[in-house]
């Protein structure tokens, strides 16, 4: 019989193979060991508690529960271990199910494991039982416990627990004042996560990387470039802008900040670059309309052996949603299916943002169909899309199946509703969103909400309404509404309130090309020839000039760029002969050119040239040339698309048979046998 300190040695030297044994990997070792416990009928807890660290250490969590389960008695450890093998493997509702079954000892290392848990899978109700308990146990102030309890309520949103708890913490805690900035952020409730960085920053030696990540990630959010540069010159003293988390958190600083070239040169400096940092620097070109560039940076990071995960892949399908580079998109698709990436819900919402800016919403329904798993993003994006295309009911439908199965809307689901009630004239549908849904689901009506009812009452022809609705709602210095009006009023004929209305916009913004263009045509369609050239005369005297019109379109996988009377493109000729073609068939169908969107005091004849080279018919003359028959051309323009684009194109629909989508500063128009889905209305 062995003395009590051999039993002891024996003991040690077993826990001190298990533990090599799991450092090296070796499961076989730690079984046959396991084996011989098992034989000799020796049991001691701590033995045992080790095999149950060692398997959920090498991933087999099931044998660490059979361990568990043999144990004739167990104590708070032994619970523990097996709750973090199980939030280790990411089952943390076995984790919380293991503690409604607990026989053994709860310390405040087991309730800080369960209130972890129940922070990931957003239980507030087990959450706040834990919390409970540790209040009574005397454990609610012990470090571990408090900050997994102050993480819980900030995951859960409970904000206004989280900072009760905060307010309980003694002295500084980077862990805590961390989780309750992401918190904060995660939530959108910018007032709180100033009051704590306010509060930090007396305790800036304090620091840890993560409270770094966490301070930026609030000046990203507010855009505060200044609180952001001083931050970064901390860093650079402790020269934590190397680290790999602290450096991606500046380059996301300084892209929401709109400094893409900082961002690239705190990439730069950054010894080893991981895929944060490189989506990081994709996003900050991304969120700069850098499209190109953020493209390029994906394939530079794929040549530089750095795998992309679901956010580079989401960042680089919105870089193409930006370009409307369908092809582009599609290939990433395809990328994304072969590396496993597919079902993520960020690569499936950039995939239908992709698809619907590119002019393919089928294909973005198709996505939104296929996803396993839909958030309100998801739902957001295919109901804006069908509203943009035109497909105002398809929206509708959508809108309705989403609160049938429980979704909540947001703020931008009410955007592409009120957009679909205004294309389909639903007043009385319009206001009961706005005044009573959007109230009942917590939305508070926003400028965008408003300005789509200015769009719904045009529509309805209700122009005086509307007028009084954009004054008494506080909108009257927003530019969108006012030009939406004005656009009506050039449709609907009424040019003495059009008048009225592109004063207030000019008085509001004297340089807006847009107005003296609507202001110009209302006159030029009144033969008030007299008011055209009060218009030309404004212009000249304030410097006013056009923005020149830009239109693409992607053949192949190259994207060819148009700009208004374009005559240098390398294939100007072929593309000229094509033009004077299409605008001889489409006038012996009725085409007339309209004059009255030519802003230059030229001759009639130097004005019909000018229209013709407008670059949204530049580029349509390109696709038909270079794609085959029967094939989609779409088109993207920089500026709303004019009057008389707009009939031309319809009619070249016609005699070629091909469906043309043009997306537009303002929409989309999906043009097919001369019919547009704006119903001319835009």
């Amino acid at each position: 019989m062995a003395s009590p300190g051999g039993a002891a040695l024996q003991r040690h030297a077993a826990v001190a193979v298990l533990r090599a044994a799991a450092a090296a990997g070796d499961l076989s070792r730690v079984k046959a060991l396991h084996a011989r416990i098992i034989r000799a009928s020796h049991f001691h807890v701590v033995l045992h508690n080790n095999l149950i660290s060692v398997y959920a250490k090498c991933g087999q969590v099931g044998l660490a529960r059979k361990v568990f389960d043999a144990m004739p008695f167990r104590n708070a450890v032994s619970g523990n271990l097996l709750m973090s093998g199980y939030s280790s493997s990411g089952r943390h509702k076995d984790s919380l199910a293991l503690l409604r079954e607990a026989d053994f000892g709860l310390n405040e290392y087991v309730l800080s494991a369960a209130v972890a848990a129940s922070a990931h899978v957003r239980s507030y109700e087990m959450g706040m039982q834990c919390h409970g308990y540790a209040v009574k146990a005397g454990l609610a102030e012990q470090p571990y416990v408090c900050n997994a309890v102050l993480h819980m309520y900030c995951q859960c949103a409970r904000m206004e627990d989280a900072v009760k708890v905060f307010e309980n913490v003694s002295g500084f805690d980077a862990f805590a004042v961390n989780s309750m900035i992401n918190g904060f952020l995660d939530r959108g409730q910018l007032d709180g996560s100033v009051r704590i960085v306010a509060g930090m920053m007396g305790e800036v030696e304090r620091w840890d990387d993560v409270s770094y990540v966490a301070v930026l990630g609030h000046c990203a959010s507010m855009k505060d470039l200044v609180l952001g540069g001083q931050v970064h010159a901390q860093a650079l003293k402790r020269r934590l802008e190397l680290n790999v988390f602290v450096g991606s958190a500046l380059v996301d600083m300084y892209g929401k900040c709109d400094r893409a070239h900082d961002a690239q040169c705190a990439f730069d400096v950054l010894p080893e670059k991981n895929v944060v940092s490189w989506t990081a620097v994709m996003t900050a070109y991304t969120q700069n309309e850098l499209y190109e560039d953020a493209l390029q940076l994906f394939l530079d990071m794929e040549s530089e052996g750095v795998k992309p995960n679901e956010f580079s892949y989401a960042v680089a399908l919105n870089s193409c949603a930006g370009l409307a580079a369908l092809r582009n998109g599609n290939a990433l698709g395809a990328c994304a299916l072969k590396t496993g990436h597919w079902d993520h819900l960020v690569v499936g919402n950039a995939l239908m943002n992709m698809y619907s800016k590119s002019g393919s919403i089928q294909d973005a329904c198709r996505v939104f169909n296929s996803m396993p798993l839909c958030d309100v993003v998801s739902w957001n994006l295919i109901i804006t899309g069908y509203a943009h295309h035109g497909l105002a009911r398809e929206a509708m439908e959508v809108f309705h199946y989403m609160l049938s199965v429980g979704e909540v809307p947001s703020y931008v689901t009410f955007i592409g509703v009120l957009s679909a009630c205004a294309q389909l004239g639903l007043v009385d549908e319009g206001f009961y969103y706005l005044n009573t849904m959007m109230k009942e689901v917590g939305v508070t009506p926003g400028k965008e909400h408003y300005t789509c009812m200015v769009g719904l009452l045009c529509r309805a022809g209700r122009l005086d309404e509307a007028e009084r609705f954009i004054v008494a709602n506080c909108i009257g210095t927003d530019v969108v509404a006012w030009r939406s009006l004005l656009s009506s009023c050039q449709i609907y004929k009424n040019y003495g309130l059009g008048h009225r209305v592109a004063e207030q916009i000019l008085q509001l913004k004297p340089n807006d090309i847009g107005t003296y263009v609507l202001l110009s045509n209302m006159y030029a369609k009144a033969n008030r020839w007299d008011g055209v050239v009060k218009v030309r005369k404004q212009m000249r005297e304030r410097g006013v000039r056009k923005e020149p019109g830009v239109s693409w379109i992607q053949v192949g996988t190259d994207v060819h760029v148009f700009t208004s009377e374009d005559k240098v493109h390398p294939q100007i000729d072929q593309i000229t002969v094509k033009l004077e073609e299409l605008i001889d068939q489409i006038k012996a169908i009725g085409y007339v050119p309209n004059f009255a969107v030519v802003l230059h005091d030229i001759e009639d004849e130097q004005k019909e040239e000018h229209l013709m080279y407008h670059s949204e018919k530049l580029a349509l003359a390109f696709g038909l040339i270079h794609t085959p028959t029967g094939e989609t051309i779409r088109i993207m323009k920089n500026l709303r698309i004019c009057d008389d684009c707009h009939v031309a194109i319809k009619l070249i629909s016609t005699v070629t048979s091909r469906k043309i989508v043009v997306r537009d500063a303002v929409r989309f128009h999906c043009i097919e046998g001369g019919v547009c889905s704006c119903d001319d209305y835009w």
